[in-house]
């Protein structure tokens, strides 16, 4: 067998080598940083000294980014929390443009309203109920339902470009999402309202929205018709509103099943009508029983109150959004045979 040679004085040289090596690789001064690792006048040594837990901190409580990011994003700006926060609010652009394409059919329906009668809603959307609950999500909802009494009209670029604490409510939007993490979209948004209008809104569990609009009356009474409204969901405010083709559909229906049934076509006229008179007192909120006292009509009610409908909006959250569904037993099955 050869014969090994041990040599303690050349081991610990090499030793001390390596060493050397490896704390040079590990120094901040080294050429092996990080491609990140930014490049200014003064030693960075001197930058990761300034690049403290402190500063880490106060930039994550002004930004609600994670740890490491803040601590990048600082090394990236030579330390300075201004600079740090707009290369977060950079970087959390590229995330929320990321994120856009998920499926956020949550969220709250929020309603403001002035001193001039004028009011509205909007509704903003989010990816789980979860974060429709999260305060800063709930307080960005307030924000823009606020910055949209200002705005004549539905148009959603002008409330998206609308100023919010100095930024627009595109720019809060996008931050908000690099905070949160979910897509957040703001969807869309209605006004009613104005001189010589009372105006009442009611919002339930913050998903059904709706605001009732009178003449006369008082914003309590406008409240209480709205909270009837998200209840029954009337199709129409009154009668009058109902269009032509509506009424047309639902005649030849009723007088197609009443003919089945043999009447002698003079008198299925006769019930057409009446059956007719039935289904507008159904689908208008006027002729809806109020559902607060179950003893009269909602026109009853507005009249007692010295008022009149002029119409109402109502909105759901998620209306018209198509959802994921996940089916559970797929998922397991899926992961059983190994994802094939």
């Amino acid at each position: 067998q050869p014969i090994i040679f041990f040599d303690s004085k050349r081991f610990d040289t090499m030793n001390m080598s390596f060493a050397s090596v490896f704390l040079l690789l590990l120094s901040p001064a080294a050429g092996f940083m990080h491609s990140s690792a930014p490049s200014f006048g003064r030693a960075p040594t001197a930058l990761y000294a300034e690049v403290t837990v402190a500063l880490i901190k106060e930039l994550r409580e002004a930004t609600g980014a994670g740890m490491m990011d803040c601590k990048k994003a600082l090394l990236e700006t030579d330390g300075d929390i201004d600079e740090a926060t707009d290369f977060l609010r950079t970087k959390g652009l590229a995330k929320a443009d990321k994120k856009a394409s998920r499926v956020a059919a949550e969220g709250k329906i929020a309603f403001a309203s002035d001193a001039s009668s004028k009011a509205v809603m909007v509704e903003i959307n989010c990816e789980t109920d979860f974060v429709a609950r999260d305060s800063s999500f709930l307080e960005f909802t307030e924000s823009v339902a606020n910055a949209a009494l200002s705005l004549d009209g539905d148009n959603l670029d002008d409330l998206l470009a609308s100023d919010i604490g100095g930024s627009s409510v595109e720019e809060t939007r996008q931050a908000l999402v690099a905070k949160i993490g979910e897509n957040i979209q703001v969807r869309r948004f209605a006004g009613r309202g104005g001189e010589g209008s009372t105006v009442g809104g009611y919002v339930h569990m913050n998903r059904i929205g709706v605001m009732v609009e009178l003449e006369g009356g008082s914003e309590q009474v406008a409240a209480d018709v709205a909270m009837h409204v998200a209840a029954m969901n009337p199709a129409f405010a009154v009668a009058e509103e109902v269009p032509e083709e509506v009424l047309n559909r639902e005649r030849k229906v009723l007088t197609d099943q009443a003919l089945e049934s043999g009447k002698p076509k003079e008198i299925v006229d006769k019930m057409i009508e009446g059956r007719i008179r039935k289904y507008l007192q159904e689908i208008c909120l006027v002729t809806q029983t109020y559902v607060k006292t179950n003893d009269k009509t909602v026109g009853k009610y507005l009249e007692e109150n010295g008022a009149k409908m002029k119409g109402f909006t109502r909105i759901v959250v998620g209306e018209g959004i198509e959802k994921k569904e996940d089916n559970f037993a797929e998922e397991v099955a899926k992961m059983a045979s190994g994802g094939k």
